[in-house]
């Protein structure tokens, strides 16, 4: 087993056993599927175990088609001897392999290949020997002739060869990179006349840090300021020091005339091939490091943000503001459907603020709005205070909130919204996107690009590959943990269900337009290509409410409908009593135990029935805290230190989180003020969507910041 996935193995506390019998689970189902009705084989692990499970597999799998590669390049361009064999064999991670590989790869023409053809080896070999009796010049005029003009070609060429050698091996590679690691600073510098007008990179103008502790998001930041021209980069280390060090590992002997050449040859190595090649491998070491964190912060975040709770039941006004183009207005039902849209001019069209406060009470009443879903883009906050004004004017128990509406313009401008509403102006389909936004994030969210979802740190800078994968994993796991309604959901919802694909996703809801709604799950099967393998992998995710079987509007997988059938009969339950009372009350006089030998299951599946019976497709987003709904507006410049506020988490990062308040600007909670104990990252106490209250530590009105500290019990808010 190769070290990675063995690695993986002891981290989640695995039994090889187990580890086999998951990875024969992963060759034919979905991990959604797994974690959730593969329970008992599987061990009960979650979709991020899974995960790492299945990443771990597919690098060691790399990593031995990798092996075989270099042995059969090696064994075509020169002799393979056992001990190299068997150390490429024994390696475990990719850059060991290509360590091993590095003296036998293809090389463009370099000094020391040059001085090759020119035949000198034999007089590299020569030296390295560190021969008692040597005399190099008369040595070297033996290789004198046309491709060879003088001594000191020859000896340089020789040199030229010893290094590019010395800078191939394996072994020095690794010391090397080994002390870079332990012991290199990381350096930074403003460059000259560089500019930075806001101050971005000012902690980095004179920086020095080990990079064995260096954070980060540090590393981005770094990496960002100087890709922008801003920041000068260096690693420092004692390079004397490390020099020795390969002389005592290389064993030179320094008393002897080939041995100083030899010296000489070690010192070009290290400084011009061996140097700049390890800072590249530990800058791009540094990087990966970085990228990994910054996509797990990502992932936090986005899969908080989809866990929103929906404000279910609600009328919604959504307002997309804006100055010269005025604000657009778009009213949706409780369903979500759209059901009237306009425009209003409070900033350009000249009215007096009493005329603009009542064409917005006029929408308010005459809609029968319960919650207004105001964006917080341009003009937002003049519209808020409008907005406020208008809910005073009403006797309605109406409410608002601010609704971060990033990616809004970009579902606009997309193929879903054209589809959707072809007849709508793009700044109205973004009214339309806020309002739905409030009312069931999810559904919402999944037609826009995750990383347009603004809860990340230094997205342009990741890979986009490993970052759209990782995203694209937590809006799949979430989207199954949740649950779809097949006869109301979008298809480019239905396309993130365990085994289906967008073009599946596009025939299910062209069936469903043609021949009306499902009836059942098994009606399913009747949509093309539909079989029966992603039948099994995709059933219990979907919802059929009012449908023939009650069943089916559960997580109840259709494969253990015979169990479920058997705990009401053995609980004189009918399918009439899911969710009710008395089925609760019946499940609390047995166990999953206790029925599992009675009914041929096993006890993960019962448990999971016994909380679908109690309360059938259960959403989880209603353990999250609701939004925040204002009826008044509260200004930066009303804010004074000490005072203290009700907030909702907008995006956790590396050094804190930030918290919109209703004053228009989000408050940073520095990690320091998040928790009285150490903690090593503002995830551990914090998330994105948390309802929190804070107390004010600083407000800066001209720079627009606020610094904010956690508050640890819950105390009256301003």
């Amino acid at each position: 087993m190769n070290e990675t996935l063995e690695e993986t193995r002891k981290q989640l506390g695995l039994e090889k056993k187990q580890l086999e019998t998951v990875l024969g689970l992963l060759a034919d189902n979905t991990v959604p599927f797994i974690a959730r009705y593969r329970k008992e084989k599987s061990g009960g692990l979650d979709e991020e175990a899974l995960r790492s499970i299945e990443e771990a597999y597919r690098y060691e799998k790399k990593l031995a088609e990798r092996k075989e590669q270099v042995l059969r390049l090696i064994s075509e361009r020169a002799t393979l001897d056992e001990s190299l064999k068997q150390a490429i064999r024994n390696a475990r991670r990719l850059s060991e392999v290509e360590d091993l590989f590095r003296p036998y790869r293809e090389k463009r023409r370099t000094r020391g290949k040059t001085a090759l053809n020119k035949g000198l080896g034999p007089f590299a070999e020569r030296i390295a020997s560190f021969p008692v009796l040597f005399e190099p010049a008369t040595e070297a005029a033996t290789y004198l002739g046309p491709r060879v003009q003088s001594v000191e070609e020859a000896i340089q060429g020789a040199k030229d060869i010893l290094a590019e050698q010395i800078s191939d091996r394996a072994d020095v590679r690794k010391l090397i990179r080994s002390r870079f690691n332990r012991s290199a600073l990381l350096c930074t510098s403003r460059k000259q006349e560089a500019e930075d007008p806001r101050g971005i990179y000012r902690m980095y103008y004179e920086h020095e840090e080990p990079i064995r502790r260096i954070k980060p998001f540090r590393i981005l930041a770094i990496n960002r300021g100087e890709k922008e021209g801003v920041l000068n980069v260096r690693f420092t280390l004692e390079d004397k020091r490390l020099i020795d060090e390969l002389k005592r590992h290389l064993q030179v002997n320094e008393r002897s005339v080939a041995g100083r050449l030899f010296l000489e040859a070690l010192e070009d190595a290290y400084r011009r091939l061996l140097k700049p090649s390890v800072v590249r491998e530990v800058r791009r070491d540094l990087f990966e490091r970085a990228e990994e964190r910054a996509i797990e912060v990502f992932k936090d975040n986005l899969r908080h943000l989809l866990l929103t709770p929906p404000l279910k039941y609600k009328r919604v006004l959504g307002v997309d503001p804006a100055y010269k183009t005025g604000c657009k207005l778009a009213v949706v039902d409780v369903r979500g459907r759209l059901e009237k849209t306009g425009t209003v001019y409070p900033q350009t069209s000249g009215k007096s603020l009493d005329e603009a406060i009542k064409e917005f009470k006029d929408w308010l009443v005459s809609n029968r709005v319960d919650v207004v879903a105001v964006g917080n883009g341009t003009a937002s906050r003049e519209t808020e205070q409008l907005i406020a004004k208008a809910l005073k004017a009403t006797s309605e128990d109406i409410r608002y909130t601010v609704v971060d509406e990033t990616g809004a313009s970009v579902y606009s401008a997309s193929g879903a919204a054209r589809r959707e509403f072809p007849d709508l102006p793009t700044e109205m389909r973004s009214a339309v996107s806020i309002a739905r936004r409030l009312q069931d994030p999810l559904s919402e969210f999944v037609k826009i690009d995750p990383r347009s979802l603004g809860v990340g740190q230094y997205q342009h800078d990741l890979t986009q590959s490993k970052l759209t994968s990782a995203l694209s994993f937590v809006v799949e796991t979430v989207v199954n943990q949740v649950g779809v309604d097949v006869n109301q959901s979008s298809r480019e919802l239905l396309q993130f269900v365990s085994g289906f694909s967008p073009s599946l996703a596009e025939r299910i809801v062209s069936h469903r337009q043609q021949h009306g709604p499902f009836i059942s799950r098994e009606a399913l099967k009747d949509v093309h290509t539909l079989g029966k393998k992603t039948f099994t992998q995709a059933a219990g995710f979907l919802r059929i409410a009012d449908g023939t079987e009650p069943l089916d509007a559960t997580g109840v997988h259709p494969e253990s409908y015979p169990v479920a059938d058997g705990i009401l009969e053995s609980l004189s339950c009918t399918k009439a009593d899911i969710g009710s009372e008395k089925i609760r009350k019946a499940l609390k006089q047995t166990t999953p135990q206790t029925l599992a030998s009675r009914l041929d299951s096993d006890e993960a599946t019962i448990e999971d029935i016994f909380k679908e019976l109690m309360e059938p497709g259960r959403d989880p987003r209603l353990e999250a805290p609701d939004p925040v709904l204002r009826t008044d507006v509260t200004s930066l410049k009303t804010l004074e230190k000490g005072m203290r506020l009700s907030g909702t988490v907008r995006n956790v990062v590396d050094f804190g989180a930030f918290v919109d308040c209703g004053v228009g600007v989000d408050g940073l909670i520095h990690i320091s003020k998040l928790s009285d104990a150490y903690i090593q990252h503002p995830s551990e106490v914090i998330s994105l969507g948390d309802v929190v209250d804070v107390e004010v530590l600083n407000v800066d009105v001209e720079r627009e910041r606020l610094q904010l500290s956690l508050m640890r019990s819950r105390t009256p808010t301003a």
